[in-house]
């Protein structure tokens, strides 16, 4: 499949801000870029404050909510727990269904993960193994503070032990005073890591717009080299 999983070092890492930013800068690029969210916990999927519905608004897409994330509940627990807790049984095999009918209708797919690659997802499998299934290359969004040179390169260690390819890194949500740390953070990371890191994004509020998603890609990372990839030299080129 021609696309994307975007996973991270941690929940609450920026995630979504990346992915929806990134769907809606290669949009506007025109390349028909969806988006997907296989289980979502602590929002039900047409709630504006959700993950769900931020993907859909920020991307752009026209895809119903409820199709971006067919799983989700409101109880904000780990993705496996949560279903469980709901009433709900759901395996790998059902995300992936789901997956497989959104991804005919577009060109190119990113896919958001739940916290990092060991969160247990649904009935039987981690998040790395929907990523396995889903054979795409990763996207590790990582924060921009002390710790995050220790927990990207695990995340990278991992997802290579697993046979997973890492296509690159973003750091999200710098204040302007961590300009120099990040960049030295950045040159670790590329370093001990053995990756491509696209750019650290600053933070943009709480709820940014998507306008001003859309600048910071434009502004920040080499969204350019992402697109050039996607459309001129194809995907076994990320590296």
């Amino acid at each position: 499949m021609n696309g994307l999983f975007v996973t991270a070092t941690d929940t609450e890492v920026g995630k979504t801000l990346v992915t929806g930013g990134l769907a809606g800068f290669l949009r506007e690029k025109g390349v028909d870029a969806g988006v997907y969210k296989p289980v979502q916990s602590g929002h039900h999927a047409n709630d504006m404050d959700g993950d769900a519905w931020r993907l859909k608004v920020l991307s752009g897409v026209l895809d119903d909510a409820s199709d971006i994330c067919p799983y989700a509940v409101s109880e904000p627990l780990a993705p496996a727990l949560a279903l469980q807790r709901a009433g709900r049984e759901v395996a790998m095999a059902d995300l992936l269904t789901h997956f497989t009918s959104l991804a005919r209708q577009h060109e190119f797919m990113l896919v958001e993960g739940a916290g990092g690659l060991a969160v247990p997802y649904a009935s039987d499998c981690m998040v790395i193994h929907v990523a396995q299934a889903m054979q795409m290359p990763l996207l590790i969004v990582a924060r921009p503070t002390l710790g995050t040179v220790n927990h990207t390169v695990l995340t990278i260690e991992y997802a290579r032990q697993h046979d997973l390819q890492v296509a690159g890194v973003i750091l999200s949500g710098y204040q302007s005073s961590q300009n120099e740390r990040v960049k030295e953070n950045i040159n670790m990371i590329e370093t001990y890591g053995n990756v491509r890191v696209w750019g650290a994004l600053p933070y943009l509020g709480e709820k940014p717009s998507r306008e001003a998603v859309l600048q910071a890609f434009d502004q920040y990372i080499n969204a350019s080299f992402i697109h050039s990839i996607i459309r001129k030299r194809g995907m076994e080129q990320w590296n």
